[in-house]
């Protein structure tokens, strides 16, 4: 059977949970393409992203799984926080507004970052895919195997947001004109929905 080095193994499963889209990465995608405090939201999601994988590592993960009471909460904060959040995207695309490339076109900088932590700390799937199964399969590879797992998964976050963070600002020739922004705060809001109705289905 094949294995992998644990950093290479940690690199590879935490690409895996965080590339897909979600709330979180739509946020991100969304200020890249403003080219609105990115850097800050960026380093947020991935620090964030460590402690919590950090954490896992360190056997919390463990700890979270046998209070569901902890992930009750977190999962209706978090769904009535994507609810308003996705009504705020569709007022968006009812009356959208073109990029305004020379800088932020709007939004504070404390309203970006808690925005990303929100979308980040009130998502109980960030609980259970980076701290209770990134734990567990890290715990899985002994020491110091466990601890070399979970640097791999942290560098898969400080990889991958800043790729998507960065990488937006390619668009923004296309979200020049209001109707791009209609359609992306469209999806957003689509995005942020079918996230809160899977969260308040597990409950």
């Amino acid at each position: 059977m094949l294995t992998f080095p644990p950093f290479l193994a940690g690199l590879g499963s935490g690409l895996s949970l965080i590339v897909a889209i979600g709330a979180q990465n739509a946020f991100v995608l969304r200020q890249g393409i403003r080219r609105e405090h990115v850097l800050g939201v960026v380093v947020l999601c991935a620090l964030s992203d460590a402690l919590l994988i950090f954490a896992g590592v360190a056997g919390v993960g463990a700890v979270i799984a046998t209070a569901p009471w902890v992930l009750t909460v977190a999962r209706w904060a978090g769904a009535l926080f994507l609810v308003v959040y996705a009504a705020l995207a569709l007022k968006r695309a009812i009356r959208p507004a073109s990029l305004r490339a020379e800088g932020s076109a709007g939004g504070s900088r404390t309203g970006a970052l808690a925005t990303a932590a929100a979308l980040t700390w009130l998502n109980p799937h960030v609980y259970l895919d980076t701290m209770v199964l990134l734990g567990t399969i890290a715990n899985a590879q002994g020491d110091p195997g466990r601890w070399i797992f979970g640097a791999g998964a942290v560098l898969g976050s400080f990889l991958w947001f800043p790729l998507l963070g960065f990488a937006a600002r390619m668009l923004a020739g296309f979200f020049a004109k209001p109707g791009s922004w209609r359609i992306l705060d469209s999806l957003v809001a689509a995005v942020m929905l079918l996230v809160a109705a899977g969260l308040l289905a597990g409950s």
